[in-house]
């Protein structure tokens, strides 16, 4: 089955003909009957479906999903560092995933260290000392860092490290990382898994084993995702191929104009040539991804000059959704960063990060366009 009829299929409610999945509003079951279930915290029918679907098309055996994505990487880390143990992570992730790090994980004598984004570096650090665990970004948030996820993962297999991967930015759709060797996959389902701006969800996926544990674990700590959220995630998912086709086209082409914008003084976007980071890319990843991030010629005053000037684009701090938005890393979705992190990670006050929705690309270019000349 193709990857599009296999994230549209339904599975029919045999007992009653429903071709699409209720949404089993409901505390708890009637025992005995109702065992398999018990209570919704633990299991839920529409919750279990959705988790059978992102098993399906991230190809893994298994998947667990949660109240948000910063619930499926916490609970996710949570199950595999205990004190005395050491995690590696990239400079320059999302910010609130790296506070959980250096903050919240080194408060239980963990040992954290954050490398430089890039394969080398990575590989060299895996290399240089013991990691019971090494996390990633598949797509660093917000500079679109892309490691070479086959490499990385057989190195540190053979070390014995567990390799967690973010992968919301790449979707599944994009990228499927376990198959590229990682053994956990997390990702945020707000954004482009669900799609419309309007559910908060996450999920981690792999080893049928491995998320049993983290399952149970998610279980003990809470982060159970309502049913009726589940419900509208799936109902987006089934349009997530279709979504990221025109998403990956469209920021192909705001890229490519903002490259020669005469108010951009960068680009960052895996898919251009020029990119650091396209060969691997080009490589490890189906399409570059709905997110375009650039600096401005000019300051931070400069940037929310331009904001005020957009029409059709909406400044907001999220992403992935059918809606182009943009946002200010400084003061918005980095901000709990302190100015050394923000520089070690290369977030100036310059750095916007538009993500590419499903409108006519046209549009986005003449908007992007009449705001950034809109200073000086």
């Amino acid at each position: 089955m193709r990857e599009q009829t296999k994230i549209v299929t339904e599975n029919p409610d045999e007992s009653v003909g429903a071709i699409t999945t209720p949404i089993y509003q409901t505390t708890s079951y009637v025992l005995p009957k109702g065992e398999k279930y018990r209570y919704t915290r633990e299991k839920n029918p529409t919750v279990e479906r959705l988790e059978e679907k992102i098993a399906e098309i991230t190809n893994s055996e298994s998947a667990t999903v949660f109240s948000s994505g910063m619930a499926a990487i916490s609970t996710t880390l949570l199950n595999f560092l205990k004190p005395g143990m050491s995690l590696l992570i990239q400079k320059g992730i999302f910010a609130r995933t790296y506070r959980f790090c250096m903050d919240f994980l080194r408060s239980l004598n963990i040992r954290v260290v954050a490398t430089k984004p890039d394969t080398e570096n990575i590989e060299e650090a895996l290399k240089s000392e013991r990691f019971n665990v090494v996390f990633l970004e598949s797509i660093t948030n917000p500079l679109l860092r892309v490691v070479d996820l086959p490499r990385i993962s057989k190195v540190a297999k053979d070390l014995g490290t567990v390799v967690i991967v973010d992968s919301t930015l790449s979707t599944p759709i994009n990228q499927k990382v376990i198959e590229q060797g990682a053994d956990i996959d997390v990702e945020s389902m707000s954004k482009f898994i669900a799609g419309h701006n309007d559910v908060i969800a996450g999920y981690a996926a792999g080893n049928k084993d491995k998320i049993s544990q983290i399952d149970q674990l998610r279980r003990t700590l809470g982060g159970a995702l309502d049913p009726h959220a589940a419900y509208l995630v799936l109902r987006g998912l089934k349009t997530l191929k279709l979504r990221m086709d025109v998403i990956n086209r469209n920021a192909q082409r705001i890229a490519e104009f903002l490259d020669d914008h005469p108010k951009v003084k960068f680009v960052y976007y895996p898919g251009l040539r020029d990119n650091i980071d396209n060969a691997i890319a080009s490589k490890v990843l189906k399409g570059y991804g709905g997110i375009v991030s650039f600096e401005i010629r000019g300051t931070k005053d400069d940037v929310l000059r331009m904001f005020s000037k957009l029409k059709l684009i909406t400044v907001s701090q999220t992403f992935g959704g059918i809606n182009s938005v943009i946002s200010h890393p400084m003061t918005m979705s980095h901000r709990s960063l302190t100015a050394e992190e923000m520089k070690e990670a290369g977030i100036t006050e310059s750095l916007v990060r538009l993500s590419v929705g499903i409108e006519d690309v046209d549009d986005l270019i003449e908007d992007l366009d009449q705001a950034l000349m809109s200073f000086r």
